[in-house]
């Protein structure tokens, strides 16, 4: 099987050259500037069991190749592989620990994640502790003999220059200020417990943010979600397009109520992945959704603007 590694031409270069860069050498044949994508299943060989580095798309192709030289050099990894899914990372990672074995696993870990370590990982005879690791000495207490795996997914799902950064925090701003909004969680807001944790790991604070609706009932938030225009009602960390979900009856379903409870994760809880439309319209679009999920007219509402909303008594 063949992986992608660091690229060493652009080893020397700041993040946002080798972003552009590494992995992304012209094509060899053709001159491509960009390297065209491989979406062949199968490829020639010289002579029996003699290739030129690939065989079969299930192991290694050379788009896949491209990819993971990209990330290992944007990473300073010394390897790095891809995988089809994010399941199927969780699934290859686990398999390396063997059945009597010892997981010690964030507790407001990702919903997909959660479900494979009770229902399969628990099958499999591996026993998981899910462990608050904001205070990274929970980790220590909760080790054992046998413990062989610590998983750690950073910033959490769902309690948390590019253009959607600056749109996720235009829009963690507005909800912070919003009278109809009981709390944001945001690592770039200064609000946020672990916000200085952050400015020194991250140089942006991705575009996903999630916050607390007033009189946070099932009725209030599924008013508010579908009375969204921009923000499609949809499970994902998102992409070009504004994402909003309801992580108790979607995303997180799966965990008990009382794990749930535990987390935070109530049926106020909304979670954002925030896209690159206009600013100032995706803010109008949540405040008039605000509005009609509480059923208040925007004649007797405080007006929006530049995304800062004025506190008053509704």
């Amino acid at each position: 099987m063949t992986i992608g590694g660091i690229d060493p031409k652009f080893s020397s270069d700041h993040f946002d050259t080798r972003a552009i860069h590494a992995g992304q050498l012209p094509d060899a044949q053709t001159g491509a500037v960009v390297p065209p994508l491989s979406l062949s299943t199968t490829f020639v060989q010289s002579s029996a069991g003699v290739h030129k580095g690939f065989d079969y798309s299930r192991t290694s192709n050379p788009t896949r190749i491209n990819f993971e030289t990209a990330i290992s050099s944007l990473e300073r990894g010394q390897f790095a592989v891809a995988f089809s899914s994010g399941c199927a990372t969780t699934t290859a990672v686990a398999n390396l620990v063997k059945s009597g074995s010892h997981i010690v696993c964030v507790a407001d870990v990702y919903g997909g994640t959660f479900r494979y370590m009770t229902n399969v990982a628990a099958n499999n005879g591996i026993t998981v502790d899910f462990v608050d690791m904001a205070d990274p000495s929970n980790i220590s207490k909760h080790i054992r003999n046998n413990t062989k795996m610590v998983w750690i997914e950073s910033p959490t799902n769902p309690t948390l220059r590019l253009q959607h950064q600056e749109n996720a925090l235009h829009v963690a701003k507005f909800l912070e200020s919003h009278p109809l909004v009981d709390s944001v969680m945001f690592p770039g807001l200064p609000s946020h417990p672990q916000h200085q944790l952050a400015l020194k790991q991250c140089k942006g604070f991705s575009g996903m943010l999630s916050f607390r609706i007033k009189d946070g009932t099932i009725s209030k938030s599924n008013a508010f979600l579908t009375s969204l225009r921009l923000f499609c009602l949809a499970e994902s960390l998102g992409a070009v397009e504004s994402l909003a979900e309801l992580p108790s009856v979607m995303t997180h379903a799966s965990l008990t109520p009382e794990a749930r409870a535990a987390l935070g994760i109530d049926d106020g809880l909304i979670r954002l992945s925030v896209g690159v439309e206009d600013k100032e319209d995706l803010v109008r679009d949540l405040d008039q959704a605000l509005r009609k999920a509480f059923q208040i007219s925007s004649s007797s509402a405080p007006r929006v603007v530049s995304a800062v909303f004025a506190k008053s008594k509704l």
